[in-house]
């Protein structure tokens, strides 16, 4: 589970990185549903959490749809 803490530090992080303000993370509205990402109101990837021995890490899953590549 991401807390809304590790969400408003990923969204600065993808902010920065990508240098959009646009990007927003929407936390999930039941605990078993994903963590949306979005740039506007475009759904662009699912962000998941990963623990490890320790170690924390996330992971954004960004998927491209075929017909999203026609002009």
């Amino acid at each position: 589970m991401i807390t809304m803490e590790e969400i408003q530090k990923v969204t600065t992080h993808l902010r920065k990185t990508f240098g959009n303000d646009k990007i927003r993370i929407q936390p999930p509205k039941k605990p078993e549903h994903p963590v949306e990402v979005y740039i506007l109101d475009e759904f662009i990837g699912v962000l998941h959490r990963d623990e490890d021995e320790g170690e924390v890490s996330y992971d954004l899953n960004i998927s491209i749809i075929e017909e999203d590549l026609i002009d």
